[in-house]
């Protein structure tokens, strides 16, 4: 079972930021979109730069818990990209952000992540303080969100294959980069023909190291399992 963040539209009132970015030669698939990784280091890094801007960068550390990403067309090499991001629910220690990106020729992307909100001094979750609840209150207009995880395990005896993360995709925390989880559903696209659309929720579940792990495939359903079992992370494909 599966309850996907849902896609709220623009709230009619609160804080809303925007950053203009033009997709480089290193997030473009050969045949010119823009790769599932790129966009969702485009995510995070719109997310980070919109904390800064509102002055709250230290106030807390925010850890991705599950997210949607739903390419309605894909932003293009070269293409002029505007990147919306806002507040769009809260929950007791966790908060959904919503994200759009357009460009004039018609790339659409809508995203929701739900991102658990962490004391930076302790790393355990907690509570948005007032200032914080002052900026991202009121484009959420009262929308609470869940921040449970619900696909089920992977089965046994789907299909497997292997697959390795890098020393490179280490980020600051010393684990691997939320970003880097969408390549192996980017290795799919790109071993297929050029997609012209799609939708899939990602739940993080474990931190990943850099080895040697599985994919196990099953259906619309994808798991990234460590070398001991562990399952890192899973897919299921919306549409």
């Amino acid at each position: 079972m599966s309850a996907a963040p849902e896609l709220v539209d623009l709230p009619p009132s609160g804080r809303v930021f925007a950053r203009e970015l033009t997709p480089g030669l290193h997030d473009a698939a050969p045949g010119g979109r823009v790769r599932l990784d790129a966009l969702a280091r485009w995510l995070q890094d719109v997310a980070h730069a919109d904390v800064t801007d509102a002055g709250l960068q230290d106030r807390a550390l925010w850890v991705v818990r599950k997210a949607r990403l739903c390419v309605r067309r894909f932003p293009r090499f070269g293409e002029r990209a505007t990147v919306q991001t806002w507040g769009s629910g809260l929950g007791s220690l966790w908060a959904e952000r919503r994200t759009r990106v357009s460009t004039e020729a018609g790339g659409h992307v809508e995203a929701a992540a739900i991102w658990v909100h962490l004391d930076p001094v302790t790393a355990m979750p907690a509570r948005l303080d007032e200032e914080e609840l002052g900026v991202y209150g009121p484009s959420a207009q009262g929308r609470r969100v869940k921040a449970s995880l619900r696909h089920p395990p992977p089965p046994e005896g789907a299909p497997v294959r292997p697959w390795t993360f890098r020393a490179t995709e280490l980020d600051l925390a010393d684990h691997i980069n939320n970003a880097a989880y969408w390549t192996p559903l980017e290795e799919e696209l790109l071993a297929g023909e050029e997609p012209a659309r799609v939708d899939v929720e990602l739940e993080y579940r474990t931190p990943g190291q850099p080895g040697e792990h599985i994919v196990v495939r099953d259906g619309s359903r994808r798991w990234i399992v460590a070398a001991d079992g562990t399952v890192l992370a899973s897919f299921v494909f919306l549409g």
